[in-house]
């Protein structure tokens, strides 16, 4: 796709949380959460991201929107490198990106009614009046497939696929071109995630908006994405077309990935190599030199120690970053 269908633009993303110590809390070192990635998305498509717990997807998600102020890098959002905004400027902005929250218990707020939940940013940024608030809401609640009935109850009275549909109200009543979902679906039962995702596809279907899908069940991602990027300790490590991806997977720790995933052909599960990783993540305080992922990869040799691989095209519309890789 051409840069004129460019939404959303990354560059060089670095965010680090210091690690203070002692009676005068000097910094003694980082958290390197995400470190140096580059992605762009497209309008109207769906980048999932993906990778194991604590590989830096969800920081990668908030510093996007700025909820964690980026150490450095680039962000362009439509044309605007909101990285510069001021604080003012990027309250104005805020409407066209929004969230939905991985756990539907803890993100909606138990004394206030769906009205309120959906309605409190809306009425902030001057979409509707308290007034309107009411056929607003229920028009928010139709659109999720929820009883528009429901807007006076209480979030502790639903359960979890239904707080997240509030959720998902709540986030479509400001009108965004661009949503982060921050794993929405695994707090949620098997049966329900997979009317969440469904819901997510019909509202980008009449609606046009953009997505980065955060989450780590592969099969899901898969079933949703156009683009699929990879993480692993801070950095992006592949990113391919989904398809290319699951197919063809070029570096070793997408491979190990995919080969957990279970394949619905018992012929091929049993005749399938799983690549078991050995030792735990490194510390993203300490972590490996050179190749991140060298430390677990069963074919790592001596440049993977010595050299940070280079992220780089390896055949059209498909990055890695692997010494290894031709």
């Amino acid at each position: 796709m051409g840069p004129e269908k460019n939404l959303l633009n990354i560059e060089n993303l670095v965010k680090y949380f210091p690690i203070y110590r002692g009676l005068l809390q000097r910094q003694v070192g980082a958290v390197r959460a995400v470190d140096g990635i580059s992605f762009d998305i497209n309008k109207g498509e769906t980048f999932g991201l993906v990778g194991e717990s604590g590989c830096g997807k969800s920081t990668t998600g908030r510093t996007i929107l700025r909820l964690y102020e980026p150490t450095s890098g680039h962000i362009t959002f439509d044309g605007v490198e909101i990285h510069k905004l001021s604080s003012k400027d990027m309250n104005r902005m805020r409407p066209r990106m929004q969230m939905i929250f991985q756990d539907p218990y803890a993100s909606l707020n138990p004394r206030m009614t769906v009205k309120e939940i959906v309605a409190e940013a809306a009425v902030e940024h001057g979409i509707i009046t308290w007034g309107e608030a009411e056929g607003y809401v229920e028009e928010m609640l139709k659109t999720v497939q929820l009883n528009p009935a429901f807007v006076r109850r209480y979030p502790h009275e639903f359960s979890g696929g239904q707080r997240q549909r509030i959720g998902i109200a709540r986030s479509l009543a400001l009108k965004p071109d661009f949503i982060i979902c921050d794993e929405p679906i695994s707090a949620l039962d098997v049966s329900v995630q997979a009317q969440i995702v469904n819901l997510l596809e019909e509202l980008q279907e009449q609606i046009g908006i953009t997505y980065l899908f955060i989450a780590h069940d592969l099969a899901m991602v898969r079933h949703i994405s156009n683009r699929v990027g990879v993480m692993y300790l801070g950095v992006m490590v592949e990113m391919a077309e989904c398809d290319e991806l699951y197919e063809n997977p070029l570096h070793p720790y997408t491979q190990a990935l995919l080969s957990a995933v279970p394949v619905p052909d018992a012929a091929i599960e049993k005749n399938r190599q799983r690549i078991i990783l050995q030792g735990d993540i490194p510390s993203p305080v300490n972590p490996p030199s050179g190749c991140r992922f060298r430390t677990r990869c069963p074919l790592a040799v001596d440049i993977c120690a010595l050299e940070r691989p280079e992220w780089r095209e390896i055949t059209p519309g498909h990055r890695a970053a692997c010494h290894l890789v031709k």
